[in-house]
């Protein structure tokens, strides 16, 4: 590693998707760059997503014959968001996706499956998946480019301040260098000079215990989290500390679809989100009956679990899990995802009262046929067919805390936005740390698009001479 230069024209903190779209745009334009990263390498949370990037419009849409426009993802990131989206940022993030997604196809060389699917809260597919099936992908292409041009990504640096001059302009941040995160310790303090902007690339917080119950007396330690551990606040409270204004921060997302009985991310999820949601049903097993739309958003389906009180069961057949495509071995071989000959052996597994669960099983496939779900309304894929062939899959499903729609205040610019409403001189912000692009509910694949839309523009606006 370079050793750690004492300025820089831009200074990202963060090395997720978003601060390393920053950094590539950056210094594409000609800026000098440094990358700024806590942990011992690159990546955080970004490189434990499923890959999954949302886009409308995209030739692989049209070769499977899916009409999308930027309007119409824009209105299903304002309905899901209950209207609390900054229109200005929503706009930007959906008429700049299908750019997005070429970017990283094209410019960056991420391979995506040839497939599209769709999340709850969308109203077509329009989820282009990686062909790893994890964000790793894309953060790799990523640090190959920054590599390529010579942009240093230091690691294990805590910053312990964003410093301003005498007139609020942002010019550069305290760090500690040899940050170890495992003991919290670290070596000599270490001021570098920002020449132009410091850009907050942090993510988010999803955690940090303290900081979310405050905001969300819920979400104490009784609620796991699929974030890595160090997801945490200390470069947002810092971004507040020089005057940003804080969005939405009680609007932290619950993932509905993980298991109990595995800690972190896990292997369930891929089962829950892609098997489960499309193509089976959710039921309570004190009642036997489903209690939701396996499609809703996931605000509606986290509230739902959470006022359920106790974990719920996704079930899907053979049938559904062919059709489905995906690979759950690993769920499978660590015992998360369960297998049963028959409904009543699952019934029994998961002491569900067995008469009422046949019924809802059979009115579900009863509407599966007639093509409508009457009871909850969730929209059938056209591949949906009846759950009635062995062998039964099955998993106890709990929201754990996934993601925090909360942060600071940008513009369509990335522009940070003071508490007395003008742009802090220097600073810049994109991705998770930030707030108001998803309101009161992020719709699944919408994160790495709005990483990648807004940490491109902050790249660009951070290099730019006169703007920052």
């Amino acid at each position: 590693m370079p050793e750690l230069k004492k300025s820089a024209d831009v200074i990202i903190i963060g090395a997720g998707f978003a601060g390393l779209a920053a950094a590539i745009e950056a210094a594409e334009a000609g800026a000098s760059v440094i990358v700024l990263e806590k942990m011992k390498a690159a990546g955080g949370n970004s490189v434990i997503s499923d890959g999954c990037l949302a886009a409308p419009q995209t030739e692989a849409q049209k070769a499977a014959g899916i009409e999308d426009s930027p309007e119409l993802m824009y209105n299903d990131m304002i309905k899901a968001g209950e209207g609390l989206n900054y229109p200005a940022l929503v706009e930007t993030v959906t008429e700049k996706a299908k750019e997005a997604y070429l970017w990283s196809k094209e410019y960056l060389g991420v391979k995506y499956l040839d497939r599209i699917d769709i999340f709850g809260g969308h109203s077509v597919a329009r989820c282009h998946t990686s062909t790893s099936v994890a964000g790793l992908d894309l953060v790799k292409k990523q640090l190959k480019r920054l590599k390529d041009l010579s942009v240093p990504v230091h690691t294990g640096i805590y910053v312990k301040k964003i410093s301003t001059d005498n007139s609020g302009r942002v010019n550069g941040v305290i760090v500690y260098e040899g940050y170890q995160y495992k003991n919290g310790t670290a070596g000599p303090e270490k001021k570098i000079q920002a020449n132009q902007a410091v850009i907050i690339a942090s993510g988010g917080f999803g955690s940090d215990i303290p900081f979310r119950q405050a905001q969300d007396p819920r979400l104490d330690c009784s609620i796991l989290s699929t974030n890595k551990l160090f997801a945490t606040a200390e470069v947002l409270k810092e971004g507040l500390a020089v005057g940003a204004n804080p969005v939405h921060l009680s609007r932290i997302q619950l993932f509905p679809w993980a298991s109990p009985n595995e800690k972190g991310f896990g292997a369930g999820p891929r089962f829950g989100n892609y098997v489960v949601l499309p193509h089976g049903l959710i039921v309570d097993p004190k009642t036997g009956a489903r209690f939701v739309n396996e499609l809703c958003n996931r605000k509606e389906m986290g509230e739902a679990l959470m006022n359920l009180g106790h974990p719920a069961v996704g079930i899907a057949d053979e049938n559904g899990v062919v059709t489905a495509g995906w690979d759950i071995s690993r769920a499978l071989k660590k015992g998360i995802v369960k297998t049963f000959t028959s409904l009543d052996s699952l019934a029994e597994h998961f002491d569900i009262d067995i008469e009422n669960f046949k019924k809802s099983i059979d009115r579900f496939n009863d509407m599966i046929k007639n093509g409508w779900d009457d009871d909850y309304q969730k929209p059938l894929v056209k591949e949906a067919s009846p759950v009635i062939t062995p062998p039964f899959y099955a998993m106890e499903m709990w929201p754990k805390v996934h993601y925090t729609m909360g942060g600071i205040q940008i513009d369509a610019s990335a522009r940070v936005i003071h508490r007395n409403q003008h742009p802090i001189p220097g600073l810049y912000a994109a991705g998770e740390v930030t707030g108001g692009i998803h309101g009161a509910c992020r719709l699944g694949s919408c994160a790495i698009t709005e990483c990648l839309v807004m940490g491109r523009i902050a790249g660009k606006n951070a290099a730019a001479p006169g703007l920052s």
